[in-house]
């Protein structure tokens, strides 16, 4: 065995983040949730890998009298190309650990992942603010300054409307396979200089 040669243990970790992307492509990735007196049951908005989901005619509908955008899923490119993007990342893994098995393919895939995650925030936060900033000036409701950007993640207040974002199950297994990798590679790496 090489010192380049992933041990036994990171393999597996390889493997089973791999199996657990390809579970991605069918849950939710991330939720924001919306909550109002008018609504006490609250309102959600869940997005996968290939659609949004969730009670999204009635946020359209609120969205309307603010001057928002309709969403739709036809709008985003991102829905049509993320299940290819999790497709390959899954694959790459299931082959770094199958078939590559060494430490510069290992930090390879971390490396991509990585900026594919830091890609994703970023393209994320930019269709909240371009839905939450480009509004009708010709709305019922028009507010003078206000805008109505969904937090990137955690809680903000939007007039009467509370609204939470967080990770769904798909976004948790994101980031559980982002750790498991960066476990992997600080192993690999530990068992390289023991070897040498």
């Amino acid at each position: 065995m090489k010192s380049t040669d992933l041990t036994t243990t990171n393999r597996i970790i390889v493997l089973v983040c791999g199996l657990a992307l390809f579970v991605v492509l069918f849950v939710p990735l991330w939720q924001i949730e919306l909550a109002a007196p008018q609504y006490p049951e609250g309102l959600v908005l869940k997005m996968y890998p290939n659609k949004i989901a969730g009670n999204v005619d009635i946020i359209n509908g609120l969205n309307h009298y603010i001057g928002m955008k309709t969403l739709h899923t036809e709008d985003f490119v991102e829905f049509a190309i993320l299940p290819y993007i999790i497709t390959f990342f899954a694959v790459l893994s299931l082959a770094v650990g199958l078939f590559l098995r060494t430490f510069k393919w290992l930090l390879g895939l971390f490396s991509l992942f990585v900026i594919f995650g830091i890609v994703a925030m970023a393209d994320f936060w930019r269709w909240e603010y371009q839905y939450g900033h480009d509004l009708d000036p010709n709305a019922a409701i028009n507010v003078p300054g206000m805008s109505y950007q969904p937090p990137l993640i955690g809680y903000k207040q939007l007039l009467n409307f509370g609204a939470y974002s967080v990770p769904d199950i798909g976004g948790w297994i994101f980031i559980v396979v982002g750790l498991g990798l960066l476990v992997a590679v600080v192993l690999q790496f530990k068992h390289k200089k023991q070897f040498k």
